[in-house]
Parts: C-alpha cells; sequence; structure tokens
C-alpha cells in the first residue's frame, strides 16, 4: 500500500465535511483562479500549478496538472521546462537564506 494512492484525490471534497461553507469557498476560489482563462490561458495557469505541484510535492496535483497540462495543449518540452524553473527557484530561494548565516558569521567574527 501506498501513502499516497491517486484513487484519493477524489476524496478531496470530503475534507470539508465538517465546514462545507469553507470548502464552498475553497472551490469557487480555485475554479475561478485556475480554470478561468484571463491575463493567463489555461495552458499557462496549467504550466505555473504544474510547476508549483514538483515544488511544494503533492502526487495528486502532479497527477492532476500533467493531464490538464496536456488537455490544454501544453507539450512534454514544456512542462519540463516549467518544473526545472521550479527546480531553480527552489534551489535560489534555500540559497539566498544563506545570506542569514553570513550575516552572523559576520557578528562572531568569522
Amino acid at each position: 500500500m501506498n501513502y499516497y494512492e491517486s484513487k484519493d484525490l477524489g476524496r478531496f471534497a470530503e475534507v470539508g465535511k465538517f465546514k462545507p461553507e469553507l470548502m464552498r469557498k475553497f472551490f469557487d476560489y480555485y475554479s475561478e483562479a485556475t480554470s478561468t482563462e484571463g491575463a493567463l490561458t489555461k495552458k499557462e495557469k496549467a504550466l505555473i500549478a504544474l510547476a508549483i505541484a514538483h515544488f511544494k510535492p503533492c502526487p495528486y496535483c502532479i497527477d492532476a496538472y500533467t493531464t490538464a497540462c496536456l488537455e490544454n495543449g501544453a507539450n512534454p518540452d514544456q512542462m519540463t521546462e516549467a518544473i526545472h524553473v521550479a527546480a531553480a527557484m527552489a534551489a535560489g530561494i534555500d540559497l539566498v537564506h544563506g545570506v542569514q548565516m553570513l550575516n552572523v558569521l559576520e557578528k562572531q567574527g568569522a
């Protein structure tokens, strides 16, 4: 048995069992932000979501947005590049915090 089972994604709405009004608000917002064409196309939004799904490792989202990318016209090269952007950003975010280390080292006279 795997910790993450793809069938569990179908249970997502059940998270709202005890606060259904909040879950409805979330789904309304989520749908508007991810599925509605605006300044960004659905394809661009799907690529962003796929990249974030890798950055904040979510197997459910990776599955869903790999499919969404394909359905909205993204190709494997674009999808791969998007996750490389996320990986580069993650590395940069980690490394830039090294400035905090440098600040402490300087205060300590190292």
